[in-house]
Order: C-alpha cells, then sequence, then structure tokens
C-alpha cells in the first residue's frame, strides 16, 4: 500500500485558520458506511442520525499551553520550548529551538520564575529537561504560555479554550482531539432526552499525530506512541451497548485508537502505537465522528480503514466541491 494512495489536492483557502463560532455551527458531512451515500447538515444536527441506545465515546483529554518563550541564562540568546511528554515529576520531553544552542547542562529562564536545565539530547534531537518553580506548574503554563497549534494554522487564537473541547478534563496533550470540538451543552442534551448515552476514555495527543508518512510504503511508517486509559465505568457501557446492539461510536480518531487498542491488548491502561489502516478488522467501534484530515496522513488512512478507501476520497472530493473547512478547525464528518 503506497502513501501516494491516500493523496488529494486541497486548495488552500479550505485550511480552516479559526474556530467555527458557535462550535456546533460548523458543516456536517453524514456519510453511509455501506454505500457512502452523503448527506449535508450542520452539526447542530448530529443528533438526529443517533438511536437510542447508541454511546459516544470520546477523548476528555486537555490541551495545556505548552509552547513557551525563554532566555539563555548564560547569553540572553531567546529560546523556544515545545512541551512533548511528561517523563517525571518534573522531566519533560521537549522539542527546542535554536538546537545547536541547547546542549545538556544549559539553563533557560522563562517568565514568572520558571526555569529549565537540558538534562540529555534524545534520538531524533529533543531534548529531556527538567523544569524549577515556585508554585503550580501548569498554573504557569496557563499565564505563560501558547496553544501549540498545528503548523497549518498561521493566525493567532484569540481564545484558548477554543483549542480545547468543552468536556476536557484531563491535562496531558500537545495537540487538540479536534473532532469534539463541534459539541456543546445542546447536542449532550438532545442526546441524553433521546436515550444516548455518553463515556469518556483518555489518550493524551502527542506532536506525532502531525508527523507525516514519509515512507513510499505505509506498512515501512514507525508510529508515534501515546498513552491511554478508559475507566472501568466507561467499559462497562460499551459492554452493555453491544449487548442491547447500541453502536458505539467514536468521537475522534484518537477515542477510535485507544478503543481498538484496548480491544487487541485486553488492557484498560497502556502504552498505544497502533495503526490502522485499509484492511484493519475493527473490533470495537461502528461509527466514526471526525474532521477531515491532511493528505497521506495516518489520520486519513483510519478513516478509509473504516469507510473504504474509494469512498473516502470520493467523500474528500465532495467536500472539496462544497467548499468544507478542513483540518483541526474545520468541518466534521461523520461516518455511520
Amino acid at each position: 500500500m503506497l502513501k501516494s494512495d491516500f493523496y488529494y489536492d486541497l486548495p488552500e483557502e479550505l485550511i480552516a485558520q479559526t474556530p467555527a463560532e458557535p462550535r456546533d455551527s460548523s458543516r456536517l458531512m453524514k456519510v453511509d458506511r455501506q454505500s457512502g451515500e452523503i448527506t449535508h447538515d450542520r452539526f447542530y444536527n448530529i443528533c438526529k442520525y443517533l438511536k437510542k441506545g447508541d454511546l459516544l465515546v470520546m477523548n476528555d483529554s486537555r490541551v495545556f499551553p505548552a509552547r513557551i518563550f525563554g532566555q539563555k541564562r548564560d547569553t540572553g540568546v531567546p529560546c523556544e520550548f515545545l512541551l512533548l511528554k511528561r517523563r517525571g515529576l518534573d522531566e519533560w520531553e521537549t522539542m527546542v529551538r535554536p538546537g545547536r544552542r541547547l546542549k545538556p547542562g544549559v539553563v533557560v529562564d522563562f517568565p514568572e520564575g520558571l526555569s529549565a536545565e537540558i538534562l540529555e539530547t534524545l534520538d531524533g534531537g529533543n531534548r529531556l529537561v527538567r523544569f524549577s518553580y515556585n508554585g503550580e506548574f501548569f498554573d504557569i503554563l496557563d499565564r505563560i504560555g501558547q496553544m501549540p497549534l498545528p503548523p497549518y494554522i498561521t493566525e493567532k487564537l484569540k481564545d484558548k479554550d477554543r483549542y480545547n473541547t468543552i468536556y476536557c478534563r484531563e491535562t496531558g496533550s500537545a495537540a487538540a482531539p479536534t473532532a469534539g470540538l463541534h459539541f456543546t451543552e445542546k447536542e449532550f442534551a438532545e442526546c441524553r432526552e433521546k436515550g444516548i448515552d455518553t463515556a469518556f476514555v483518555t489518550l493524551h495527543v502527542g506532536l506525532g499525530t502531525f508527523r507525516p508518512v514519509k515512507e513510499d510504503n505505509i506498512l515501512d511508517h514507525k508510529m508515534h506512541t501515546e498513552h491511554y486509559s478508559i475507566p472501568r465505568d466507561t467499559a462497562e457501557k460499551i459492554r452493555l451497548c453491544k449487548q442491547r446492539g447500541g453502536r458505539v461510536i467514536a468521537v475522534g480518531t484518537t477515542s477510535c485508537r485507544t478503543l481498538e487498542s484496548a480491544a487487541q491488548s485486553g488492557k484498560a491502561v497502556d502504552d498505544t502505537s497502533i495503526f490502522i489502516y485499509p484492511g484493519y478488522e475493527f473490533k470495537c467501534i461502528d461509527g466514526l465522528i471526525t474532521n477531515f484530515h491532511l493528505p497521506e496522513s495516518t489520520l486519513i488512512m483510519l478513516v478509509s480503514a473504516f469507510l473504504g478507501r474509494e469512498k473516502t476520497l470520493a467523500a474528500y472530493r465532495t467536500a472539496i466541491e462544497e467548499k468544507y473547512r478542513f483540518f483541526s478547525f474545520g468541518d466534521a464528518m461523520m461516518i455511520i
């Protein structure tokens, strides 16, 4: 299977630079998984495509302002840190700039008394750093940090909360589980009235989700690893949903990867590097709510595994013709 099998040509003006206002006003493309038939709608009508007994499973991870700016203590050279993954109480794997000047032993000072010492250069060029501070670490980041928006978003985000879902709880993501950005309390209230249940999993999204597939043969691609957990009550809701003949609908590719990873391993808490591409047999999910993803990305490969490659590319061609908005702040697709 070739990377080029998942290519499509996207006009740059269709890359959403700002979130929809209000959240649920974004467009919704509903795709029939069997026939590929397409229905155009708005996200605030999503509940009409759900049935009593269905279960929506969402990733409750919270994105934190992981991009911070400081100065090298000895020279005053400006530095940029992007926090990727917590490795210990105050130790983080971090992407740094300028990399050639930030070697082990260097100390970088940030606002509000936050400082970091470079401990080690990791494989791939990232750094292991140890932070020193007074107070609560994430409170300091909330005040001094910026949201780590994807590189294709060039406009500054005015409201940090708009790069988080309304149900986020567990701090730890460096990128948003974007399919959930469309939901408001209105949709959840309508779901409850209709007998549609909700449940949560946690997968802390790393920037590896944006890492391009470089190998021509996609089977040579090495997936990034992320940590997930599934609470006991969520596992029980999934069991009961399946038992009563309801549909488990993953909100986002991260929820999908979590559920399918657990179905494979039997573990409620684990690290996963699952790579889902056409030919994969789904073991848990019956529906998927997602955004429109980058060409040749592992995310469009996952969608193609669920819907079929030809139907996926046909849906994307239609989205381009109808001028849907793409990527993190873009419109939604529901496959069911």
